[in-house]
């Protein structure tokens, strides 16, 4: 068992590790990134990373504490399924209305990537491999539709 603060440290080094591998890959606008804390610029929609004890997954998160803009905006994406999918390649899991950790109703889009562990180093460069193609495609995908999400 890892101790509180192990488990934190070692979720940074992870984290600052990818940071690092990610630094010289710029966005499709052409700028630096902070790819780890992703910003979608747009209120209430995240692109959500996480590497836990059993899996990694990445994906679209729409928060908006109203469900019906929450649903407004799940529709919004429906209608760039074949885009999104046509830039990532594969077909993802969509689910309106589900639960987060934390208990609070959100939308989303992922992909999940099981059995593998961020607390285990030898398991970072699998993790990573499945989260950087996925983020500079989702990435490349947002650079196309977010204009019609910046009018909501």
């Amino acid at each position: 068992m890892y101790s509180r603060a192990e488990t934190s440290r070692i979720r940074k080094e992870f984290w600052v590790a990818f940071g690092q591998y990610m630094k010289p890959i710029r966005n499709a606008g052409g700028y630096r990134v902070n790819w780890p804390n992703y910003k979608t610029g747009v209120k209430d929609i995240y692109f959500r990373m996480k590497a836990e004890r059993d899996f990694a997954s990445i994906g679209i998160e729409v928060c908006h504490a109203d469900e019906e803009l929450q649903e407004l905006f799940f529709d919004q994406f429906k209608q760039f399924r074949k885009l999104l999918e046509a830039e990532l390649g594969e077909v993802w899991t969509w689910a309106l209305h589900a639960e987060n950790e934390f208990g609070q109703k959100i939308s989303k889009i992922e992909k999940v990537l099981p059995a593998v562990n961020v607390m285990e180093q030898q398991d970072w460069p699998e993790i990573i491999s499945f989260l950087k193609p996925r983020i500079i495609a989702l990435d490349a995908f947002w650079e196309n539709i977010k204009p019609g999400f910046e009018d909501f």
